[in-house]
């Protein structure tokens, strides 16, 4: 298999691998070998905390106290950004990654921050198995839901989702705008999202299937992520078949945003008798 080498060179052992063909590489479980370490410890760049904090607001803490959410399964960690700051918006946070390098980077943000994260190392498709209890709200932010390539993928982290919240629970969930990506609209990588400024991020492929990203950072170093280009009606449409009625969509935190760089979808667990849910 041919590595594509990063910074520093595969001497390492930490390296990217996408073999002779990267656009093929279109399995779920490979993003755990696309989160090397030293992809993770250059993530926080990326994203730039300080400018992604000032241009979410109180986006999702507002949510989260209109739904009246105490406690919070973040399944989508990263390096901790959504879990510090609801920790320290006092929420109860248990913050879980598939990733164990981000969950290593996110735990010490944390404690760099004077906060004790609780973190559980878990696969999506499983996370029942690992995660005991029920909460108020489960996040998937970060375009993170894309990593997952199959469809019986995808409804089954949703339906473990589903089955992790209380019975008025909300499902918090975000992803690119892929819909002006397939359809030529967009070439940029860049949004309110990923705020760093030393980092050039764009697309390489995109098809049906496949949204290959590549983040070039100012230190010469170069990361690609594979992901599933998906379209917000079809996720809303996934949403309502595992069992969410009320779904609420925005675009870039603003309702009635047509146009956005990314979607975050609110999907709400609590049963609505004679509710034409084709209308929601």
């Amino acid at each position: 298999m041919t590595t594509l080498r990063s910074h520093p060179s595969a001497e390492s052992g930490d390296a990217q691998r996408f073999g002779q063909r990267p656009e093929r590489v279109r399995e779920t479980d490979h993003y755990q070998q696309e989160y090397i370490e030293q992809f993770a410890d250059r993530w926080d760049r990326l994203i730039d905390w300080d400018a992604r904090e000032e241009a979410e607001g109180n986006f999702f803490v507002r949510l989260l106290h209109e739904h009246g959410a105490r406690s919070v399964l973040d399944v989508a960690t990263g390096t901790g950004f959504h879990s510090v700051r609801l920790l320290r918006e006092g929420f109860d946070v248990v913050s879980v990654d598939g990733s164990p390098n981000m969950l290593a980077r996110a735990f010490k943000n944390a404690r760099e921050r004077d906060l004790l994260m609780r973190t559980v190392h878990a696969d999506w498709r499983f996370l029942n198995r690992d995660i005991h209890g029920e909460y108020d709200a489960v996040i998937c932010l970060g375009n993170s839901f894309t990593h997952l390539f199959r469809e019986r993928d995808r409804r089954k982290a949703l339906a473990e989702y589903y089955a992790v919240l209380k019975h008025n629970g909300i499902l918090i969930l975000d992803h690119r705008n892929y819909d002006r990506l397939l359809e030529g609209t967009s070439t940029s990588g860049k949004s309110n999202v990923y705020c760093g400024k030393d980092v050039e991020v764009g697309p390489e492929h995109v098809d049906d299937g496949l949204a290959r990203f590549r983040y070039a950072f100012s230190d010469g170093s170069t990361y690609h992520l594979n992901m599933f280009p998906l379209r917000q009606g079809y996720v809303r449409r996934l949403m309502r078949e595992v069992g969410f009625q009320r779904i609420t969509s925005y675009g870039d935190y603003q309702r009635g945003h047509d146009d956005p760089d990314f979607y975050v979808h609110v999907a709400e667990k609590e049963y609505l008798f004679d509710t034409d849910i084709t209308a929601i």
